[in-house]
């Protein structure tokens, strides 16, 4: 792990990961930001923090923002990391939106939208197989992986249906052992 950012520094960062991932996979440039470029945190405390957020309510992003404020400033490193991520976001999106009706109309319009949409799902895919290789190791991920992606991606099955069959499996593979 690199050294402790300034404030300064995690609303910098979160703000370069929003703008970066704008239209979609702010799960792949915050791994790629995080753990490849800035080496705050490894791999396995990244998934571990991305599950926590995604099973909390509230934006899965905002709550990674405050995870990472929190483990490295606090309560003002939360606010500096959720300052960053949507502040410039919020003025671009609201720009885009005027603009958006005021054009929707064009084709080319439409032509850079399914654009950015496909860079997004490829930034998504990409982030899935990198760090499914270093968590799906073993035949019991190798197998929750497969179930969750079928029950909640292909059968579209509702997340807490999902999450109510197979999170007491993982958690109990999962739960450490006594030697």
């Amino acid at each position: 792990m690199s050294e402790k950012p300034s404030l300064a520094n995690l609303a910098m960062t979160f703000n370069h990961i929003a703008l970066a991932s704008f239209g979609g996979g702010l799960s792949a440039w915050s791994r790629e930001i995080i753990v490849v470029r800035k080496k705050w945190i490894e791999d396995e405390e990244f998934l571990s923090a991305v599950t926590i957020s995604r099973i909390l309510p509230g934006a899965n992003q905002v709550n990674l923002a405050v995870f990472i404020g929190v483990k490295f400033r606090g309560i003002p490193g939360a606010v500096a990391a959720v300052f960053g991520l949507t502040f410039i976001p919020v003025l671009l999106v609201l720009s885009l939106a005027y603009l958006y009706f005021q054009f929707n109309h064009v084709p080319a319009v439409q032509g850079v939208l399914k654009g950015a949409a496909a860079a997004a799902v490829a930034l998504t895919l990409s982030m899935a197989y990198k760090t499914g290789r270093k968590c799906l190791t073993g035949l019991v991920p190798v197998a929750l992986f497969a179930a969750i992606f079928m029950m909640n991606g292909v059968a579209h099955w509702p997340l807490f249906t999902c999450l109510a069959l197979l999170a007491p499996p993982a958690i109990a593979w999962g739960w450490p052992k006594k030697p």
